[in-house]
């Protein structure tokens, strides 16, 4: 069952993926936007590697993950449910582990806020999620 309040908090994670993402979805776009994050490692001294500009390759990468975020928060955003919550969580889960090695390997730690808000979106799904899919019982 799907209450209220899952809704709210699908499509409220859903809006934040599209506005986080949908800047990496064209390689004109990407390119920028990693250049900005690159001036924000080098004006802030952030530990790690400073981001290096792309090559058509690594790009063609941020562009295919900046898509296919696109596309899965439009589906989360016109039909936001207890399922699509429980997948989005285990999406979450994915690119936090992802993230989370690539800053053991010395990435700019310019990746922080975003690790942050895999890990702050997936949790708070999770909380509504999880009781929705697996209602307890009373035991009379």
């Amino acid at each position: 069952m799907t209450t209220p309040s899952v809704r709210r908090v699908v499509f409220a994670s859903a809006l934040y993926d599209l506005l986080v993402t949908v800047l990496f979805a064209t390689p004109w776009t990407a390119r920028a936007l990693l250049t900005a994050l690159a001036g924000l490692h080098t004006a802030l001294q952030l530990p790690g590697l400073t981001p290096a500009p792309p090559d058509a390759l690594a790009l063609m990468f941020a562009n295919l993950m900046g898509s296919l975020v696109v596309v899965w928060s439009v589906v989360r955003l016109r039909a936001p449910s207890a399922q699509l919550g429980l997948a989005d969580v285990a999406g979450r889960a994915l690119f936090a582990a992802w993230q989370l090695h690539a800053l053991l390997q010395g990435v700019s730690w310019v990746l922080v806020p975003i690790l942050l808000g895999e890990l702050v979106w997936g949790l708070a799904q999770l909380a509504v999620v999880a009781p929705a899919l697996w209602p307890t019982r009373v035991r009379t």
